[in-house]
């Protein structure tokens, strides 16, 4: 007879072996086999599970979709098993949709990054004019979430090997990403000078505290510097997390322009991302420019069958 308790152990333990952290499903699973052994259930079907699954009252789309999302990895996981013969299906997933985020252009990224080199010295916080023309052409070179460049520690930075070491993120998974030289040779000039102002703390960034500085100032920092060099009438309302954003565009117009094939690239870059699905990938595709439309370099069949309707990931 199947151990539902068993099944949860084993699948978690497998997830733990890909780089993930229970603690993505766990809490969800265990309010699962609360339900299902409560009920008596012994067999892993659509009538045994799906109670479960209806939306609870005090639930937004998102909550539901994260509260289920487990449950369909477990019923994966044991049908790959052998365990169950019911997968639970994506159809029960609540359609939500992406707000087309604002990309740059390379001429507001100048604009961006110049007003970053233009920062005062600060005497309350002695590297801020060193960390501000660093932090934001780090997240942007590199692709990073926000809170990525933010939190990381001088350690993470290995010049000799041009290497970032991103620890768990948003998707619990660790990564160490390559960097190009000039990015590289950009951070090895910044921490010899944070470090001659600023040596006994362990964090790339620090604030004044030496701890990282919150997530608040890096946000308004950055739209300080966009008001400040935006094209005259650009009211596009942005945040840090576009530079991540334009990252993959730009990486997906250098292959389209190299002719490469985006379907055999989509793994390399879901890797360097740090996406725990090729479809977090795959969506920036659909923000290219439209001559992309008319490129044999992508499968839009294939593609759009992989892309699911989904909020951004910030």
């Amino acid at each position: 007879m199947m151990d539902i308790s068993e099944c949860i152990r084993g699948m978690l333990g497998y997830k733990e072996s890909l780089g993930f952290s229970r603690r993505t499903y766990e809490s969800f699973l265990i309010d699962f086999r609360r339900y299902f052994s409560g009920a008596g259930h012994t067999e892993f079907t659509a009538g045994t599970v799906l109670p479960w699954c209806e939306r609870r009252d005090t639930e937004t789309p998102e909550g539901f979709r994260r509260r289920v999302t487990p449950l369909r990895e477990l019923s994966k996981y044991m049908y790959a098993m052998g365990y169950a013969d019911y997968v639970v299906p994506t159809s029960i997933f609540p359609v939500t949709h992406r707000s087309t985020p604002y990309i740059f252009t390379d001429s507001e990224l100048k604009g961006l990054f110049a007003e970053s080199d233009r920062e005062p010295y600060c005497r309350a916080s002695p590297c801020r004019h060193l960390i501000i023309p660093v932090i934001y052409r780090l997240i942007y070179f590199c692709g990073l979430r926000p809170n990525e460049g933010r939190e990381l520690k001088r350690s993470d930075f290995c010049y000799k090997n041009k290497t970032l070491y991103i620890r768990k993120n948003k998707a619990h998974r660790e990564r160490l990403i390559p960097m190009a030289d000039d990015v590289a040779i950009m951070c090895q000039e910044y921490l010899e000078k944070s470090m001659a102002v600023f040596p006994d703390t362990e964090y790339l960034f620090p604030s004044p505290t030496g701890e990282p500085y919150q997530k608040r100032w890096l946000a308004d920092t950055f739209r300080r510097l966009w008001d400040a060099s935006k094209p005259a009438g650009n009211n596009a309302k942005v945040r840090v997390y576009l530079l991540r954003h334009r990252y993959a565009t730009a990486m997906f117009m250098k292959w389209l322009n190299e002719n490469a094939d985006l379907n055999a690239m989509l793994p390399y870059l879901s890797a360097y991302m740090g996406h725990a699905c090729f479809s977090d990938t795959a969506y920036y595709i659909h923000l290219m420019p439209e001559k992309l439309l008319a490129s044999d370099a992508v499968d839009w069949e294939k593609l759009n069958a992989l892309i699911p309707e989904a909020e951004d990931e910030e």
